[in-house]
């Protein structure tokens, strides 16, 4: 009923950007906050970064300065900026959408199929 398509990871230098989007489709009556996790090999899924509806965004302390993270309400797509990547942000990025479908009242949190980031020193 509801898809996450996500694009933009790739393998990219140390001190490279790359952006992430993720676009959600299907039964949506509406979408209340967007996220980016990671999650590296051995690790736990950490958060990256999350936006409000009204666009206000908080940052895991690793990232603060570096990424940026934004929406696009009309075409209901969630970016992430990536911008001095590190070595350390190798993971595999999944964005995590809380949306309300036609058939709930409550909203529920749904995953991407993830995209993998690779950062080379």
């Amino acid at each position: 009923q509801v898809q996450l398509v996500e694009s933009g990871g790739g393998l990219v230098q140390a001190g490279g950007s790359l952006r992430l989007s993720c676009a959600a489709s299907g039964s949506i009556s509406s979408i209340r906050d967007m996220g980016w996790y990671r999650q590296a090999p051995g690790n736990q899924r950490e958060l990256v970064a999350r936006i409000t509806r009204g666009g206000r965004p908080n940052y895991a302390d690793s990232v603060k300065g570096r990424f940026t993270i934004s929406r696009d309400n009309a075409k209901r797509t969630v970016f992430l900026q990536m911008n001095s990547l590190k070595p350390e942000d190798t993971a595999v990025y999944y964005c995590n959408v809380e949306i309300v479908t036609y058939y709930t009242t409550n909203p529920s949190a749904h995953w991407g199929q993830g995209t993998q980031v690779t950062v080379s020193s």
